[in-house]
């Protein structure tokens, strides 16, 4: 068994406890919640498990160093006195993220500036060579924060954000995030106990996450990399391990998975992107359009989408288009419980429907709500009677 330390899952606004009881399902122990962030100890082999199989954690950091900076030069001297080569080599490459909530440092861009010419300055003068920075894909990718007069160094062990899945190669328009989405439907209650539908797909991300969920497949199992792959100390035989680990808790799906969408080429773009997380079996798409559609069938269904906002889609009648979302709930999928995820707060009154539940998101920077309508089979009285009676 490897050394615990502590490590950082980032996350989205409002995913906090998603990702507190994803790391505690893992095993991670020590676990603290924060805003848009959660820590928790584990070891090497962990920090390869969290990254392949939390959903809702954008990046997974190792803190290496914490120190007090109050000046430029303080910052200066403090990375270079940081012991960098022990973890990379000065042949390599680096890159430097910095997020900055402090009176003694205003400009990110300045402190990661400030970091790498530290790193390399020391490189260069222990061995006349300095390493090379690769925004893309460096070999060793550094996140400094600075929160007022403390910085903390980490190492990502994530490299590209964790929202990278690498199964989408097809996008429409106003793509959603994966972990957005991945955290919706997790939010939602759902995690494959019914059928399943997102009835305007775009190109497929809700509905392959569900499937994914359902079938509990790592959500990062198709990405080409991680970060940590890249380092020194990386060893291939334990992520190895850790994966096949991983794998052999893969469950059978038990009920279907629909995505639909107006429009042909979204359905071919969700397909794509289905195939390309090997998921397409799991998945049923169709071309349909949802306000004329009905729901398939009498099992009970479970609907999560993300309908135009009338921001980077733009729609002719925002006030018609969110209340004829209302009235084909209504009518048309009685027996079904409904999220929607939007930041247009005036369109979302249009709906009609009263809300059982409203979480507070954000897409991107959108300011957004994520509700909840509960469409019931016959009235809300009936229903509630029925529960009554059956008690």
């Amino acid at each position: 068994m490897g050394k615990n330390y502590r490590m950082i899952a980032k996350t989205l606004y409002g995913f906090e406890a998603l990702l507190e009881k994803e790391l505690r399902d893992l095993g991670a122990s020590s676990i603290e919640k924060g805003v848009r962030h959660v820590s928790f100890m584990g070891d090497t082999g962990f920090m390869y498990k969290a990254n392949l199989c939390c959903r809702t954690a954008i990046k997974i950091l190792k803190p290496i160093h914490t120190f007090n900076v109050f000046k430029e030069q303080d910052l200066y001297q403090k990375i270079y006195d940081c012991p960098w080569e022990e973890h990379m080599s000065f042949d390599g490459s680096l890159a430097i993220d910095a997020t900055i909530f402090s009176d003694y440092f205003t400009h990110s861009q300045y402190v990661a500036l400030k970091t790498k010419d530290a790193i390399v300055d020391r490189f260069r003068d222990q061995f006349g060579e300095r390493p090379d920075v690769d925004l893309q894909r460096p070999d060793l990718r550094i996140n400094i924060h600075i929160d007022r007069n403390i910085c903390t160094v980490s190492l990502d062990s994530s490299g590209e954000s964790l929202h990278k899945r690498g199964y989408k190669s097809e996008v429409t328009l106003a793509p959603i995030n994966e972990v957005l989405a991945a955290g919706l439907i997790l939010s939602s209650g759902w995690h494959g106990q019914c059928d399943f539908l997102d009835p305007m797909c775009g190109s497929g991300t809700i509905v392959t996450e569900a499937a994914m969920i359902a079938a509990n497949i790592p959500p990062n199992l198709n990405r080409d990399r991680f970060g940590f792959e890249t380092w020194n100390d990386f060893d291939a035989d334990l992520f190895e391990t850790i994966e096949a680990a991983a794998l052999s808790r893969i469950r059978e799906v038990t009920h279907k998975i629909y995505g639909s969408d107006k429009d042909p080429s979204a359905i071919e773009k969700s397909k794509i992107n289905a195939a390309g997380a090997n998921l397409q079996e799991f998945i049923a798409f169709e071309t349909q359009d949802f306000f004329t559609s009905q729901k398939k069938g009498s099992d009970y269904l479970h609907i999560v989408f993300n309908p135009p906002y009338d921001e980077r889609l733009t729609l002719d009648d925002v006030t018609k288009f969110y209340g004829d979302i209302g009235t084909t709930l209504k009518h048309s999928y009685s027996g079904a419980q409904a999220w929607l995820i939007t930041s247009n707060m005036e369109a979302l009154k249009s709906v009609g429907l009263r809300p059982s539940q409203k979480i507070k998101v954000f897409n991107g920077k959108l300011e957004s709500r994520f509700v909840k309508y509960e469409m019931y089979q016959g009235s809300k009285k009936q229903k509630k009677d029925d529960q009554e009676t059956s008690a």
